[in-house]
């Protein structure tokens, strides 16, 4: 099977894994005309040595040209031909589609208008794991429920409250408009909405904790996965940051979909997912309106944890927005401090 064959193929099976996208393609023509530059453009940066160059501000070829040429763009990068061993392939074209659709949709959202004073507000439920060890010395795995409440002042001028289990806490103050780890719409609103230099700014944070010398075995990559799916479900991310953390995940390597997965509430979608010593971590979307479900962490091999298939952790989105105090639901609706708030 020659190149363009294996491109045609690989197109053909994503757009039965996947619904048609919201927005219409490109003529054909005009395709082929930006394939063959894109091409074109890989072979000179290829002699020159600079492929990592190509991906800079500036350079988003795999992402600029709409959906059928993302695709496209990707398998012209390697997705055509086995990758080297100990190397991550990158991200499979079915994938870089499902994330520019997404892109698409929450780029066309309305932008909030957001004053002092407010907080973003998300609801979550769901549930992780934890391994106990009984008094006969065995390992238990324990499902801990997680669900949650929590409003975070837009400027970090208030502590964050947190609702858990008909409980509220006040959160440690974060320091000025906070971290990637734990954000104020703030900072989001300042951050860059280019995607490669989204995503070297998210790497560089990781490598600091998860790169060379440190003792994590996350590694910069899985973490930048991780760190991008935290700011997406933040509660009040603006849409044109949304939109450029899904193309910046585009751009890591090993990123793949789930035609089928299920969040903590029961609800169907296909996940865009990255694997890691045997734990897969999916972000979960309505497949008609590309809307983020929840995440999961999945086990696809046996170990500690459990059997292959073990779903680890799960987390859904059932309520976000930004609002006017804390304690109060995205719909207006202001509960008392410490309200059991179980329904």
């Amino acid at each position: 099977m020659n190149l363009q064959q294996q491109e045609q193929f690989e197109r053909e099976q994503a757009s039965r894994t996947l619904p048609p996208p919201p927005a219409p393609e490109p003529a054909p023509g005009r395709v082929e005309a930006r394939r063959l530059h894109f091409l074109s453009e890989i072979d000179r940066q290829t002699r020159a040595g600079s492929f990592r160059q190509m991906l800079r501000p500036g350079k988003r070829w795999s992402l600029a040209l709409g959906t059928t040429v993302a695709s496209v763009a990707v398998l012209s990068l390697g997705s055509g031909s086995p990758a080297a061993p100990g190397k991550v392939p990158p991200a499979s074209a079915a994938s870089v589609q499902l994330l520019e659709r997404a892109a698409l949709v929450a780029a066309a959202a309305p932008q909030t208008k957001v004053r002092a004073g407010q907080y973003t507000y998300i609801k979550t439920v769901g549930h992780t794991s934890v391994l106990s060890e009984k008094k006969t010395g065995e390992m238990e795995l324990l499902r801990q429920v997680e669900d949650m409440e929590q409003w975070t002042s837009v400027d970090g001028s208030a502590q964050t409250l947190q609702r858990k289990n008909g409980v509220d806490a006040l959160l440690p103050g974060t320091s000025g408009q906070g971290t990637l780890n734990s954000p104020t719409y703030k900072l989001l609103d300042g951050l860059p909405t280019d995607p490669q230099a989204l995503l070297n700014l998210i790497i560089d944070d990781a490598e600091e904790n998860h790169g060379a010398g440190s003792d994590s075995t996350t590694g910069p990559h899985q973490e930048a996965f991780v760190t991008i799916g935290d700011l997406l479900r933040n509660g009040g991310t603006p849409p044109d940051l949304t939109s450029a953390l899904y193309r910046a995940a585009a751009l890591i390597p090993g990123v793949d979909i789930v035609p089928d997965a299920v969040d903590a509430v029961g609800r169907h979608g296909v996940a865009v997912a990255r694997t890691l010593d045997g734990e897969r971590s999916e972000w979960i979307f309505d497949e008609n309106t590309m809307r983020l479900l929840g995440e999961r962490t999945v086990l696809v091999e046996d170990n500690a944890w459990g059997k292959a298939g073990t779903v680890v952790t799960s987390v859904s989105i059932t309520d976000s927005g930004i609002v006017d105090e804390a304690g109060q639901r995205s719909y207006g609706r202001v509960l008392p401090r410490d309200s059991a708030l179980r329904r």
